[in-house]
């Protein structure tokens, strides 16, 4: 693990990765130190997605108010290198003041957050706080240059702001957000905890239980702001003047304006005073249907079993496959080559990928064959439903599936068909990237030459020409092995997946077992 002080240095370390390993992503984990299980929850995330790891350690002075604990804020570099070197970091950039521009006399060149993200929630009490934070993280991905950038749900008004920030400055890398990450009694881990007496840890695990208590008020299906809030307020009013709340709204998680009703999604954030210590949580709460996301190697069964658990459980089945086979039949369509990322970044612009589900029958029966999958491009609709089955399109899809402009084109229509939810997906990617807040996680996945038993079998039934066992094994394998080391979402279990391995199970009993973890109902 190399620790580096200077700009310099930090560009010198891209720069030679780059050079060795292609397009092997890079990651950034921006901290301020005194790192906790939260921040090695980022190092862990980044560290499954991306060929290099990079966690920046710099207690910023540019966020920190007059009369905040800028001088108090907790540091411990040692132990913070040690965190980061059994995490497997490569590189911890660990800059002064003067390296960033910011320690001289002349007043530094700053950047303003609009004002309708910053002027409610922290920001109202921390004035110039979020323009310290919008400064040095854009110094920070000017000078890492990082394909993704992690960040955590705690500081949900940064996430926000920084969202709009890589949008509005079309800066090129993508922004992670993980999960809160709480002690065993709900307390969100925060460096400023450390701050806190046994009794006032105590106190303040009423922000976790007030935020639980509004989360289980809209789950019993409250959508008022004013139902919920008093639900969290109850338990805050409890802890009498040991908390000196600072504010407790419902908010829109993106544009951060006040909720009456929460509609599609809400974020209830709380921010208060416990001693010493100032702590911010937060939940989100969303109106949807449970998302069912399924992941697993090519030729587990992903398609055949998701396309049955959708129309079991009455919800939309979400082809992600179908949706790169698309781009891939289109690609040699119009005789690009499918290794071409900037033919492809310029092909799938252009293009639009719609799926419709079959069209059942008299008696309720889905009639045989694929759902219906249309590409539509230059302003025609083609009908791709048996096209992108080729074994032309099966061996280039996985070339491009790893351009990174297809993945974040394809990304966003998937997740503009998840907001609502009641849907089922399958890919490589959907719990680790595209839902991972998805209620159900499977993994589902088989041996390699039940893998290639079952390709033998499928090609048969098609007519199509049909290698020995052997030789499909071989290729399920390399197959396996590129999607896993691709540099774009490679195949990974989310953490939180149920693995499911399929060798020696009918169907039947694989759909029966994906349904019984669907929450809410009891499927016959």
């Amino acid at each position: 693990m190399e620790v580096l002080s200077s700009v310099a240095a930090v560009r010198c370390f891209v720069e030679q990765f780059r050079q060795d390993q292609g397009d092997r992503t890079i990651g950034l984990v921006p901290t301020m130190g005194a790192l906790h299980g939260g921040h090695r929850s980022l190092i862990e995330r980044s560290r499954t997605q991306d060929g290099l790891v990079i966690v920046s350690i710099f207690v910023n002075p540019l966020q920190f108010g007059p009369n905040e604990d800028f001088s108090q804020y907790p540091r411990a570099l040692e132990a913070d290198l040690a965190l980061c070197e059994g995490c497997g970091v490569d590189g911890v950039f660990v800059p002064t003041p003067e390296s960033l521009g910011i320690g001289t006399e002349a007043e530094p060149f700053q950047v303003v957050p609009p004002v309708g993200l910053t002027a409610g929630l922290c920001g109202r009490s921390r004035s110039g706080h979020f323009t310290g934070v919008a400064t040095i993280v854009t110094k920070l991905l000017n000078i890492v240059q990082p394909d993704r950038g992690y960040f955590g749900q705690k500081d949900a008004q940064q996430v926000a702001i920084l969202r709009r920030l890589v949008t509005d400055l079309n800066i090129p890398v993508e922004l992670v957000v993980c999960p809160i990450v709480r002690e065993a009694d709900g307390l969100a881990l925060s460096s400023r905890n450390r701050y806190l007496s046994e009794g006032e840890r105590q106190t303040a695990l009423s922000l976790s239980q007030a935020l639980g208590a509004a989360r289980d008020c809209f789950e019993r299906g409250d959508r008022q702001s004013s139902q919920l809030l008093q639900a969290a307020q109850e338990i805050l009013q409890g802890a009498g003047e040991a908390i000196a709340l600072d504010y407790l709204e419902l908010v829109h998680p993106d544009t951060l304006e006040p909720l009456d009703r929460v509609e599609a999604v809400g974020l209830l954030a709380v921010a208060a005073q416990v001693g010493s210590a100032r702590l911010i949580d937060n939940v989100l709460l969303r109106d949807r249907q449970p998302i069912i996301a399924i992941d697993g190697p090519a030729g587990a069964g992903k398609s055949t079993v998701t396309r049955r658990v959708a129309r079991e459980l009455g919800l939309i089945f979400l082809d992600t496959g179908a949706m790169y086979r698309s781009v891939t039949w289109l690609a040699l369509r119009e005789g690009k080559d499918p290794g071409d990322r900037l033919a492809l970044a310029d092909l799938v612009s252009q293009a639009q990928i719609r799926l419709s589900a079959p069209v059942p029958s008299d008696d309720g029966a889905e009639q045989a064959g694929e759902a219906k999958v249309e590409v539509i491009y230059q302003g025609a609709t083609h009908d791709v439903t048996a096209a992108i089955r080729t074994p032309e399109v099966t061996a280039n899809v996985s070339a491009v599936a790893a351009h990174g402009e297809v993945r974040r084109s394809l990304v966003a229509q998937q997740q503009a068909m998840g907001l609502q939810g009641g849907l089922v997906a399958e890919g490589r990617d959907i719990g680790t990237h595209v839902f991972p807040d998805a209620e159900v996680k499977i993994f589902l996945t088989a041996t390699p030459t039940e893998r290639a038993r079952r390709r033998q079998a499928d090609l048969k039934a098609r007519n199509q020409d049909c290698p020995d066992l052997a030789t499909l094994e071989a290729e399920i394998q390399e197959r396996d092995r590129l999607d896993s080391s691709r540099a774009i979402a490679p195949l990974r279990k989310a953490a939180d997946a149920w693995e499911l391995v399929t060798d020696g199970m009918a169907i039947e009993a694989v759909v029966a077992a994906i349904k019984a973890r669907y929450p809410g109902q009891n499927p016959a």
